[in-house]
């Protein structure tokens, strides 16, 4: 196993704080839009439900919880009027889940909300450097889902 240097904590770091800056400003951005309610971990399960054919074993899955704490996260989506269960043709015991119209305004809202966080880093690089930024990312970005890493 390779040590991690000075330099490379420093590189770590400063991901997991530009992370964490997304995450704040899409938490901000949802509260100014009317979502004060909506959590990180909810936005997670949106876009597992947004995919389609979703139960909560699915978002269970997806976020790497038990099927327990899933289920407590879609009732609070369910109550919060954010998600809807309905039945599954294919399995009378099974309930698929969907985003109502309020679940669909919250991701489009929280999808500004990061263009904004994403717009302020812009403004603070050159043109140049943030399209270098972004090329760096995309080159060492693992492609997969978008999940939360805890």
């Amino acid at each position: 196993m390779a040590v991690m240097t000075i330099d490379d904590w420093g590189t770590a770091v400063a991901v997991l704080r530009l992370a964490n800056q997304l995450v704040d400003g899409v938490q901000e951005g949802l509260a100014r839009r009317g979502f004060p309610d909506v959590r990180p971990a909810h936005g997670f399960a949106f876009v597992r439900i947004s995919e389609g054919d979703a139960t909560t074993a699915d978002v269970a899955a997806h976020l790497g919880v038990s099927k327990q704490a899933a289920g407590q996260l879609v009732a609070q989506l369910v109550d919060r009027g954010y998600v809807l269960r309905r039945p599954d043709p294919g399995d009378a015991r099974a309930r698929l889940l969907a985003l109502t119209d309020r679940g669909r305004a919250c991701t489009e809202a929280a999808e500004a909300a990061a263009r904004g966080t994403v717009e302020q880093w812009r403004s603070q690089l050159s043109p140049a450097a943030f399209d270098r930024l972004q090329s760096a990312l995309e080159t060492i970005t693992a492609p997969g889902r978008l999940r939360p890493a805890w």
